[in-house]
Protein backbone atom coordinates (compact mmCIF):
# COMPACT_ATOMS: atom_id res chain seq x y z
CA UNK A 1 0.00 0.00 0.00
CA UNK A 2 1.58 3.29 -0.91
CA UNK A 3 2.44 6.18 1.75
CA UNK A 4 -0.82 8.28 0.34
CA UNK A 5 -3.52 5.24 0.81
CA UNK A 6 -1.70 4.79 4.72
CA UNK A 7 -2.39 8.85 5.17
CA UNK A 8 -5.79 8.79 3.60
CA UNK A 9 -6.65 5.73 5.78
CA UNK A 10 -5.02 7.51 9.24
CA UNK A 11 -7.37 10.90 8.16
CA UNK A 12 -9.88 8.45 7.87
CA UNK A 13 -9.92 7.24 11.22
CA UNK A 14 -9.16 10.01 13.00
CA UNK A 15 -12.16 11.61 11.87
CA UNK A 16 -14.06 8.83 12.54
CA UNK A 17 -12.55 8.96 16.55
CA UNK A 18 -13.19 12.50 16.62
CA UNK A 19 -16.64 11.83 15.62
CA UNK A 20 -17.36 9.25 18.02
CA UNK A 21 -15.33 10.87 20.70
CA UNK A 22 -18.16 14.04 20.86
CA UNK A 23 -21.37 11.59 21.03
CA UNK A 24 -22.38 10.96 24.86
CA UNK A 25 -24.70 8.30 23.86
CA UNK A 26 -25.78 6.50 20.56
CA UNK A 27 -26.27 8.58 17.09
CA UNK A 28 -29.83 10.61 17.22
CA UNK A 29 -30.46 9.58 20.95
CA UNK A 30 -30.56 12.17 23.11
CA UNK A 31 -32.19 10.15 25.99
CA UNK A 32 -32.49 12.40 29.60
CA UNK A 33 -31.81 15.71 27.60
CA UNK A 34 -33.14 18.27 29.72
CA UNK A 35 -32.13 21.68 28.73
CA UNK A 36 -32.85 24.84 29.99
CA UNK A 37 -35.63 27.21 29.04
CA UNK A 38 -35.90 31.03 28.40
CA UNK A 39 -38.91 30.80 30.65
CA UNK A 40 -39.18 28.34 33.17
CA UNK A 41 -42.33 26.77 32.67
CA UNK A 42 -43.63 24.03 35.08
CA UNK A 43 -45.61 21.15 33.16
CA UNK A 44 -45.92 19.93 37.11
CA UNK A 45 -47.82 22.91 38.07
CA UNK A 46 -50.09 23.22 34.60
CA UNK A 47 -50.15 19.62 33.65
CA UNK A 48 -49.82 18.20 36.98
CA UNK A 49 -51.50 20.72 39.96
CA UNK A 50 -54.01 22.37 37.78
CA UNK A 51 -54.73 19.51 35.33
CA UNK A 52 -54.74 21.68 32.11
CA UNK A 53 -55.67 19.43 29.38
CA UNK A 54 -52.08 18.87 27.23
CA UNK A 55 -54.06 19.97 23.76
CA UNK A 56 -54.98 23.27 25.32
CA UNK A 57 -51.29 24.25 24.65
CA UNK A 58 -50.08 21.76 21.98
CA UNK A 59 -53.33 22.51 19.50
CA UNK A 60 -51.73 20.33 16.63
CA UNK A 61 -51.32 16.81 18.53
CA UNK A 62 -54.67 15.56 17.79
CA UNK A 63 -55.23 16.71 13.91
CA UNK A 64 -51.64 17.68 13.04
CA UNK A 65 -47.73 15.81 12.33
CA UNK A 66 -46.89 18.78 14.84
CA UNK A 67 -48.18 19.12 18.25
CA UNK A 68 -46.86 22.81 18.20
CA UNK A 69 -45.78 25.19 21.22
CA UNK A 70 -48.18 27.71 21.85
CA UNK A 71 -47.67 31.40 21.08
CA UNK A 72 -47.49 33.93 23.96
CA UNK A 73 -50.44 35.11 23.67
CA UNK A 74 -51.92 31.41 24.94
CA UNK A 75 -50.38 31.85 28.07
CA UNK A 76 -51.92 35.07 28.75
CA UNK A 77 -55.07 33.83 28.64
CA UNK A 78 -54.64 33.55 32.01
CA UNK A 79 -51.83 35.12 32.96
CA UNK A 80 -53.12 38.39 31.89
CA UNK A 81 -55.05 38.23 35.57
CA UNK A 82 -52.64 35.09 37.34
CA UNK A 83 -49.18 35.60 38.84
CA UNK A 84 -48.95 39.43 36.64
CA UNK A 85 -46.01 40.07 38.76
CA UNK A 86 -43.64 36.95 38.66
CA UNK A 87 -40.59 37.45 36.59
CA UNK A 88 -41.17 34.57 34.30
CA UNK A 89 -44.55 35.64 33.69
CA UNK A 90 -43.12 39.22 32.57
CA UNK A 91 -41.23 37.53 30.23
CA UNK A 92 -43.79 35.96 28.40
CA UNK A 93 -46.14 39.39 28.42
CA UNK A 94 -42.96 41.05 27.24
CA UNK A 95 -42.34 38.75 23.94
CA UNK A 96 -46.31 39.32 23.46
CA UNK A 97 -45.90 43.11 23.44
CA UNK A 98 -43.12 42.86 21.17
CA UNK A 99 -45.17 40.68 19.19
CA UNK A 100 -42.20 38.43 19.19
CA UNK A 101 -41.50 34.67 19.89
CA UNK A 102 -40.47 32.78 22.91
CA UNK A 103 -37.18 30.59 21.89
CA UNK A 104 -38.29 27.89 23.60
CA UNK A 105 -35.20 25.23 23.20
CA UNK A 106 -36.30 21.74 21.53
CA UNK A 107 -36.17 18.69 23.73
CA UNK A 108 -37.26 15.74 21.61
CA UNK A 109 -35.83 15.34 18.27
CA UNK A 110 -36.01 12.31 15.97
CA UNK A 111 -33.82 12.09 12.42
CA UNK A 112 -34.67 13.83 9.76
CA UNK A 113 -35.18 10.65 7.96
CA UNK A 114 -37.82 9.59 10.53
CA UNK A 115 -41.46 10.46 9.59
CA UNK A 116 -43.79 10.70 12.62
CA UNK A 117 -47.32 11.89 13.11
CA UNK A 118 -48.45 13.16 16.51
CA UNK A 119 -51.92 13.46 15.11
CA UNK A 120 -52.02 9.23 13.96
CA UNK A 121 -51.23 8.13 17.54
CA UNK A 122 -53.22 10.58 19.48
CA UNK A 123 -56.22 9.65 17.58
CA UNK A 124 -55.48 6.11 18.17
CA UNK A 125 -55.78 6.63 21.77
CA UNK A 126 -51.87 6.65 22.71
CA UNK A 127 -51.32 8.71 25.66
CA UNK A 128 -48.73 11.86 25.85
CA UNK A 129 -47.08 10.06 28.57
CA UNK A 130 -46.22 6.98 26.47
CA UNK A 131 -43.47 8.72 24.53
CA UNK A 132 -43.03 11.64 26.38
CA UNK A 133 -42.53 10.16 29.93
CA UNK A 134 -44.67 11.49 32.79
CA UNK A 135 -44.77 15.37 31.99
CA UNK A 136 -46.85 16.11 34.15
CA UNK A 137 -44.79 15.48 36.97
CA UNK A 138 -42.16 17.51 35.33
CA UNK A 139 -40.88 20.69 36.64
CA UNK A 140 -38.45 20.80 33.39
CA UNK A 141 -39.18 18.82 30.47
CA UNK A 142 -36.61 15.63 30.05
CA UNK A 143 -36.82 13.44 27.42
CA UNK A 144 -37.21 10.18 29.26
CA UNK A 145 -37.42 7.12 26.21
CA UNK A 146 -34.41 6.74 23.70
CA UNK A 147 -36.80 6.91 20.80
CA UNK A 148 -34.46 4.76 18.63
CA UNK A 149 -36.04 2.88 15.63
CA UNK A 150 -35.62 -0.01 17.50
CA UNK A 151 -38.05 1.61 20.41
CA UNK A 152 -40.76 2.94 18.03
CA UNK A 153 -40.64 -0.83 16.78
CA UNK A 154 -40.93 -2.74 19.73
CA UNK A 155 -44.29 -0.69 20.59
CA UNK A 156 -45.73 -1.14 17.17
CA UNK A 157 -45.04 -4.60 17.59
CA UNK A 158 -46.17 -5.23 20.79
CA UNK A 159 -49.61 -3.06 19.95
CA UNK A 160 -50.09 -5.28 16.87
CA UNK A 161 -50.46 -8.22 18.88
CA UNK A 162 -52.46 -7.21 21.82
CA UNK A 163 -55.22 -5.21 19.17
CA UNK A 164 -55.22 -8.56 17.22
CA UNK A 165 -55.74 -10.66 20.61
CA UNK A 166 -57.66 -8.58 22.62
CA UNK A 167 -61.15 -10.41 23.35
CA UNK A 168 -64.23 -9.12 22.12
CA UNK A 169 -65.45 -6.56 24.61
CA UNK A 170 -68.93 -8.62 26.62
CA UNK A 171 -70.16 -5.17 29.29
CA UNK A 172 -73.02 -4.55 28.27
CA UNK A 173 -73.80 -0.90 26.40
CA UNK A 174 -74.59 2.15 28.07
CA UNK A 175 -78.43 1.92 28.39
CA UNK A 176 -78.77 -1.84 27.65
CA UNK A 177 -79.73 -3.21 30.91
CA UNK A 178 -82.25 -0.17 31.33
CA UNK A 179 -83.64 -1.07 28.22
CA UNK A 180 -84.39 -4.88 28.52
CA UNK A 181 -85.67 -4.04 32.30
CA UNK A 182 -88.00 -1.29 31.34
CA UNK A 183 -88.96 -2.53 27.51
CA UNK A 184 -87.93 -0.08 25.57
CA UNK A 185 -85.92 -0.16 22.42
CA UNK A 186 -81.97 -1.16 22.82
CA UNK A 187 -79.43 1.42 22.51
CA UNK A 188 -77.92 1.58 18.99
CA UNK A 189 -75.04 -1.16 18.48
CA UNK A 190 -72.08 0.48 19.31
CA UNK A 191 -68.45 0.53 16.64
CA UNK A 192 -66.23 -2.30 16.80
CA UNK A 193 -63.24 -2.06 18.74
CA UNK A 194 -60.62 -0.73 16.50
CA UNK A 195 -58.05 -2.86 15.47
CA UNK A 196 -54.84 -1.48 15.64
CA UNK A 197 -52.38 -1.91 12.86
CA UNK A 198 -49.27 0.43 13.34
CA UNK A 199 -46.63 -0.40 10.43
CA UNK A 200 -43.54 -2.43 10.89
CA UNK A 201 -42.42 -2.04 7.19
CA UNK A 202 -39.56 0.49 6.60
CA UNK A 203 -42.40 2.32 4.21
CA UNK A 204 -44.03 3.30 7.49
CA UNK A 205 -42.12 5.62 8.82
CA UNK A 206 -39.11 6.44 5.87
CA UNK A 207 -41.02 8.19 3.20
Amino acid sequence: MSRGSFRALGSAGALAALSLGGCSGPVNNQQGHMPAQPVAFSHAVHAGQYELDCQYCHVGAERSRHAGVPSASVCMNCHAQVKKDSPEIQKVAAAVAANAPIEWVRVHRLPDHAFFNHASHVTAGLKCQTCHGQVQEMVRVEQVEPMTMGWCLDCHRKTSTESLTAPTPSAPRAGELLALSSGTPLPEPSKSPRILRPPSDCSGCHR
